[in-house]
């Protein structure tokens, strides 16, 4: 790519974006992190590298740019293209329940439909002034738990991890939204390290993408923590314990809800008599299911079996 000979060439934000967009389909990237399509992805790096908002009016698409700036958005466009690196990764930034968040590749980019269920603060599955702790599991990035405490201004939130690097990110998050006094942090198994207490909702997206899956995926998973995907032949191998040892961590009137996303299927058949509630999102998204403690009570001997 002639990223001098290409500048001159192109202008405005328009201009930028509208190449951007064409190389990118070109190229055939794949866009599972966060940006559903080679225009939303081509905004999003042009916008971040000239350090403008996401929500920027379109009045400015058609500001014209200096060759330096040009330059800086052709350089990342250019390892976008060459390396299928993801764009929340050439910027350290990603998007979640309309919060900034610092990411790596220490962690996951952000972009579980739970967002749309922790805005809504679980209606109507629970009642949110009565919420008084939340635990994240598998928080890599900490964005469901820094959410979490958003959405509920009087909790106290629990989120672990059993990747210190993926804490370290964490705690990064944790730091810039100001939230030392709210979120514990704890290097955890699932459960193992989590002190014996109650939760009005514990919330996790862990693992869960099967052997199969893991092998077709595409080069852009490739930069993201293959710990943070990979669970195992059925993707069942921490959904499984998780839903074993919840209810002993649940309130009475408190909720699991877990994202399993294609593994879906493989649940349902390994257990047929659970009554998951499988939630539906307004802005896409599949595969989280909800369940609550006097379910998993019921359900406690099924669990065991496995």
């Amino acid at each position: 790519m002639n990223i001098r000979a290409i500048a001159g060439e192109l202008h405005t934000i328009r201009d930028l974006v509208r190449w951007g967009m064409s190389q990118f389909n070109r190229e055939g990237l794949c866009f599972a992190h966060g940006m559903p399509s080679a225009l939303d992805e081509a905004v999003y790096l042009c916008l971040s590298t000239l350090h403008l908002p996401p929500d920027l009016g379109d009045d400015f698409f058609d500001c014209r740019l200096t060759h330096e700036e040009k330059r800086a958005v052709l350089e990342n466009y250019k390892i976008r293209l060459s390396q299928r690196k993801p764009a929340a990764y050439i910027t350290r930034e990603a998007w979640f329940a309309g919060l900034s968040f610092y990411v790596d590749e220490r962690v996951l980019i952000p972009r579980s439909p739970i967002a749309e269920l922790i805005q809504q603060q679980f209606s109507p599955w629970i009642e949110a002034d009565g919420v008084e702790r939340i635990l994240d599991l598998c928080t890599g990035s900490g964005c469901i738990a820094i959410a979490c405490a958003y959405a509920f201004e009087q909790a106290e939130i629990v989120a672990s991890d059993v990747s210190s690097d993926a804490l370290d990110v964490a705690t990064i998050n944790r730091a810039d939204h100001g939230l030392e006094s709210r979120l514990e942090l704890i290097e955890s198994d699932l459960f193992e390290s989590i002190p014996e207490q109650r939760f009005d909702i514990i919330v996790s997206n862990p693992p869960y993408v099967s052997d199969q899956e893991m092998s077709e995926l595409g080069t852009e998973f490739s930069f993201e923590p293959s710990g943070g995907l990979a669970a195992g032949k059925t993707g069942m191998d921490l959904v499984i314990p998780i839903l074993q040892q919840a209810a002993a961590y649940l309130s009475e009137q408190g909720i699991l809800v877990v994202e399993v996303g294609y593994s879906m299927p493989a649940l349902v058949e390994l257990l047929p008599e659970v009554p998951f509630t499988w939630l539906e999102f307004e802005h896409g998204g599949e595969g989280v299911f909800l369940l609550n403690a006097e379910q998993l009570r019921a359900c406690q001997s099924m669990f065991d079996a496995l």
